[in-house]
């Protein structure tokens, strides 16, 4: 099976459109989104309508979640902040429920995924160094957990040692290790390369690409 994993979109609707027509090529057998639909971009509305035709799984994120009054902006920056309340009165009602009834995880054949991190999913804690996913690896049992919300692509291995940068191209998830995995950010990349980046995954031979593109 091909899968293809987005995250991180934030109202960029510009991006998702690119992506997505990379997407088309790869022709995968499921398309999940990891959530952050919305947030900070213009164009919240448009950008959900895309996800909802566009992928089989869906999952919500913490600005999703914020915009729809599910969790407290309070610990977000004054433009994360503001972006959140705008995004609230311009979402329609039909799309503020479709994210009201997003789930927070997914378990596929094979993998998991979480818009965060599998340890207090709600709570969105940042895997961003090795001592954060090592103690993510112990809230999940799958050989995989595919995460976004840093915007970061990045390979964590259990019993690692740091976190390994994934660059644009083909990574093999070697042997019987466990793995963690951000596929970074379709609307706003912060690892200083500005190109949109997400990832297809084949689940036979456990072969992961990350995708980027201007």
């Amino acid at each position: 099976m091909v899968l293809v994993i987005i995250s991180d979109i934030h109202g960029n609707l510009e991006a998702l459109e690119a992506a997505l027509s990379l997407i088309d090529e790869a022709k995968p057998d499921q398309i999940i989104c990891l959530g952050d639909i919305v947030g900070y971009g213009a164009n919240p509305n448009e950008c959900v309508d895309l996800v909802r035709s566009k992928s089989q799984v869906v999952l919500l994120g913490n600005h999703d979640a914020a915009a729809i009054g599910l969790t407290s902006v309070e610990y977000f920056n004054t433009h994360a902040r503001r972006a959140a309340h705008w995004t609230a009165e311009v979402l329609t009602g039909e799309n503020t429920a479709y994210l009201r009834a997003l789930p927070m995880d997914y378990r596929g054949e094979g993998f998991y995924a979480v818009h965060a991190s599998p340890h207090e999913p709600s709570v969105w804690h940042y895997v961003i160094n090795q001592g954060v996913a090592d103690e993510a690896f112990h809230a999940f049992n799958d050989p995989v957990c595919f995460l976004g919300h840093s915007h970061v692509p990045v390979l964590f291995r259990e019993g690692g040692e740091r976190g390994e940068h994934l660059d644009e191209g083909d990574h093999v998830l070697e042997g019987n290790g466990r793995f963690i995995v951000n596929v970074g950010s379709v609307g706003q990349p912060r690892d200083n390369d500005p190109r949109l980046s997400f990832g297809l995954y084949e689940t036979e031979g456990r072969k992961l690409s990350i995708r980027r593109h201007e």
